[in-house]
């Protein structure tokens, strides 16, 4: 039995009893480790006189277990510990340990051992950094008024990648035979030598603690993780550019310079041959890219485009763990690293000259940071919100007769390799539109760009393949390409069955009754999709039975405005109106049978297909289930705003009281077109399930099931159905997202007649300085808005704005004739209005609203 004052030999003696506390217990473990990295990697300075240093040279190689002992041996001999000595941060085993000492067994995981000569001489240790390091070397390059060192050391590090790769590491996870020494170390033997300052002990704490803050949680998996410790990075980056920058940038800018032809020659000639390579290499990319200066002056010249150069030689799976790591680490960094990279483009793209010979898809300086940009994008989706994959459309639900119609799915390979699709992106973390680059968008020649992207090999490059960057406008030209092209074979495939006796037409030609139009129109497309579906990739040509006019797509625009007016009209049956956002949507209660739906999809099909922009109001839950995603609760939204926020304030109540606040079960009513109210039970015997806090989710997703899948299922695999008969072997999918399919579909919403104005050319002697011009843009401008629509409608044969806006559409005005009594007169076809010299400003208004306001199937041809 113990008295008081006395301890069991037995019991532990650190306590309040123990002459060494927690606290400097602690800290001399602290003191060991840096003993035990000094012998194994040194402090890094090549000139270091310690014995007891692995700089020095005098050290012969240690295993990791010797050098744990003989590091508390030199602890309670309070033996000389260089300045510079800290850990390296660099996770070990004992496997590593024993192969090689210091960082410099790290760094054979790196393609080319040999970078660097200088930092990697086996038996040598290999360079790094550290915040620490860092810090220390900005302080003495201050106190001494002389930045050689700092330079020397940046030079040294960021020019090789085995040093880049090991510099900035988090605390080791603590596996190594030192860690195990310690913890079966007495507490006597763990008892600083001398008495350590209050303060000694708490920076030694504070340093664990912060480099402990930024380890991931124990729940991150391996995938998405980093070894670099990227707070202490972006520390160090703000500390050094606190300094003038002539004391290091040139040195830095040359080291990355040196570090990017390296690593680009190294993945070029070996490639990556192990996991350890990949992670080591990343390593340096996320160090690099967090160089906040990259978008500026001579980083921007020289560094970032080789840096590019050489991370868009990654392997697919690198660039995958890549972007991983960026959504996951470095959010607040992928809004400016994008900026950076735009400028880049934008700088290269107006500083070169660009020809037939010599386009902007073989400028590596433009292609090498689009590559980069791509891992960007795929970060800025996966750090933002996502659908469930629940809402992907199986095979099963595919609407699609596969034995009838060869559907073509591209598949971007570092998508796959993410498992996920540009699709599934609610809301990503950067705007999608903040990718688009207008400069390289006008300098592309689309023509050249789709032949690189149809060419085998050698595989070209294209920016078909990274659409993200392209203006929609710009897009829109590489389907049209693509569309023309098909129909250019169709014609070609129909003369060569001519000639072997065998005529078939070579256009889609439809003949239709202005009063029988639908009926005419759905009765043709439904035989030509029965005998042949490929006939519908043919060019289309309308002709208005007992009207005279040949169709160059003047007719064709006309047709598809008359039809789209007509068979959309709730009155039509097959689809209603939501009230709240007057769009257009499926009938659950149709009467008209599946073909009838699948024709409307055909229409909606010929019209991308023949480049026609509609007046159709579908919500963008339309254009999501189109590219195979099913509608959700988010997308209520957009498509009956009331009833998205009575589901919200459902999903926001907190109280236990919710099924007597909102007397909701999960049986639901809806109107039918005819106003009788019909019931649908969510769940089996809903009636009889109240909504609580507990189903209240599963409740809104039913729901929201229920009225945006199920209850138009039919409908809609029908009308999808005859949409893909005409679009499945395009690259639609490739090319657009919901949003600007809509645009594609629906035209602009940017209605600016200014920009017309400066993009209308003029023939026959008028010229933009003419006194008839000059009066009509005064009274074109002056229009009302609906006018002005009639305006557009009369002279290009539709009142939509083309996707990119006005000043895309080519209008030509020509002379016709003098002063005449003569309405105008529009070839539709091409855009041109053929505009009498009327002699005065009241006279060109009056002739000009007759023409506009009585043009339907004359005066148009």
């Amino acid at each position: 039995m113990n008295t008081k004052g006395q301890s069991d030999p037995g019991e532990s003696r650190v306590g309040a009893e123990s002459p060494c506390s927690d606290m400097k217990r602690t800290a001399a473990k602290k003191l060991i480790e840096r003993y035990f990295f000094q012998l194994i990697d040194g402090c890094g300075n090549r000139n270091c006189d310690n014995q007891y240093c692995a700089s020095s040279g005098k050290l012969t190689n240690l295993t990791a277990n010797e050098a744990a002992a003989q590091a508390i041996n030199l602890f309670s001999q309070d033996a000389r510990l260089c300045d510079g000595a800290q850990p390296s941060k660099v996770p070990r085993t004992a496997l590593d340990l024993d192969l090689e000492p210091g960082p410099a067994s790290v760094a054979k995981s790196l393609p080319n051992k040999n970078v660097n000569p200088t930092c990697s001489v086996k038996g040598k240790s290999v360079p790094y950094l550290t915040e620490g390091k860092l810090l220390d070397i900005i302080q003495k390059c201050k106190s001494e008024g002389s930045y050689s060192l700092l330079i020397r050391t940046l030079g040294e590090v960021f020019s090789s990648a085995q040093a880049l790769a090991q510099s900035f590491q988090k605390t080791p996870k603590n596996d190594s035979p030192l860690t195990a020494l310690l913890d079966r170390a007495p507490t006597s033997l763990l008892c600083p030598p001398g008495d350590m300052s209050k303060e000694t002990v708490r920076s030694l704490q504070g340093e664990d603690k912060e480099e402990d803050s930024s380890d991931p949680s124990p729940s991150t998996p391996l995938f998405d993780d980093t070894s670099v410790d990227l707070p202490a990075v972006r520390r160090s980056f703000a500390a050094l550019w606190s300094l003038p920058g002539e004391a290091f940038e040139s040195a830095l800018i040359n080291a990355l310079v040196t570090l990017s032809d390296y690593i680009e020659l190294d993945l070029r000639v070996f490639g990556i041959n192990s996991a350890d390579s990949t992670d080591s290499l990343l390593n340096v990319f996320l160090i690099v890219f967090e160089i906040p200066v990259l978008g500026s002056g001579e980083y921007l010249e020289m560094a970032l485009h080789m840096l590019c150069k050489a991370a868009s030689c990654l392997p697919i799976s690198a660039q995958a763990k890549l972007a991983r790591v960026w959504a996951r680490h470095c959010k607040s960094r992928l809004a400016d690293l994008l900026q950076s990279l735009q400028q880049l483009i934008t700088v290269k793209v107006i500083g070169n000259t660009f020809t037939r010979d010599y386009c902007v898809q073989d400028c590596d300086t433009i292609t090498a940071p689009t590559k980069v940009m791509k891992i960007l994008y795929y970060a800025s989706i996966l750090a933002g919100e996502l659908d469930s994959l629940d809402l992907t459309y199986d095979e099963d639900d595919e609407p699609i007769d596969k034995s009838s119609v060869k559907v073509q799915t591209p598949q971007d390979p570092l998508a796959v390799e993410l498992g996920i699709s540009p699709m599934d992106a609610r809301t990503p973390l950067i705007p999608l539109t903040d990718f688009y680059n207008e400069p390289l968008s006008d300098a592309v020649e689309m023509d050249k760009d789709y032949a690189y992207y149809k060419s085998e090999q050698p595989k070209k490059f294209s920016f078909m393949n990274y659409s993200f960057i392209l203006t929609p406008a710009t897009k829109t030209l590489g389907l049209y390409y693509d569309n023309r092209i098909r129909m250019y074979s169709e014609r070609r495939m129909s003369f060569l069955q001519t000639v072997v006796g065998q005529p078939t037409n070579p256009y889609l030609r439809l003949k239709v009754r202005r009063d029988h139009l639908i009926e005419d129109a759905l009765v043709e497309l439904e035989v030509v999709a029965m005998d042949n579906p490929y006939d519908l990739k043919k060019q289309l040509v309308v002709e208005f039975e007992g009207e005279q006019g040949v169709d160059e797509g003047g007719v064709s625009k006309e047709f598809f405005q008359l039809v789209v007016e007509e068979i959309f009209n709730p009155d039509y049956g097959m689809f209603t109106t939501q009230e709240d956002t007057q769009t257009m949507w499926f009938n659950p209660t149709s009467f008209e049978s599946d073909a009838q739906f699948t024709l409307i999809g055909v229409v909606l099909g010929l019209a991308i297909y023949n480049n026609v922009i509609l007046d159709v109001r579908f919500p963008m839950v339309v254009y999501r289930k189109l590219l195979g995603r099913k509608g959700s609760y988010a997308d209520l939204k957009d498509w009956n705003p009331t009833l998205y926020r009575t589901l919200l304030d459902m999903l926001n109540y907190k109280e236990d009281d919710i099924s007597d606040t909102f007397m909701q079960t999960f049986r639901i009513g809806y109107t039918d077109v005819f106003g009788s109210l019909l019931f649908h039970d969510l769940k089996e015997k809903g009636d009889e399930i109240n909504v609580t806090q507990a189903n209240k989710k599963e409740f809104v997703d039913l729901y929201a099931d229920f009225l945006l899948n199920k209850s138009v299922d039919r409908q809609f695999k029908a009308f999808k159905r005859g949409f893909q008969m005409v679009t499945d072997e395009s690259p639609l999918s490739l090319l657009f997202r919901p949003e600007e399919i809509e645009q594609l579909v629906c035209g602009s919403k940017v209605f600016d007649f200014t920009e017309l104005e400066a993009a209308t050319e003029y023939d026959g002697g008028y010229t933009a300085e003419s006194d008839t011009i000059r009066n009509f843009w005064t009274v074109a401008h002056a229009l009302s808005a609906e006018n002005q629509r009639r305006l557009l409608q009369f002279t290009t044969g539709s009142d939509r704005v083309p996707v990119g806006g006005l000043s895309r559409l080519k209008l030509v005005i020509a002379r016709h004739g003098e002063d005449t009594d003569r309405l105008p007169i529009a070839h539709t076809c091409f855009n041109v209005l053929l505009l009498p010299d009327y002699c005065t400003l009241e006279k060109l208004q009056d002739r000009l609203l007759k023409a506009i306001n009585y043009s339907k199937g004359f005066g148009m041809l």
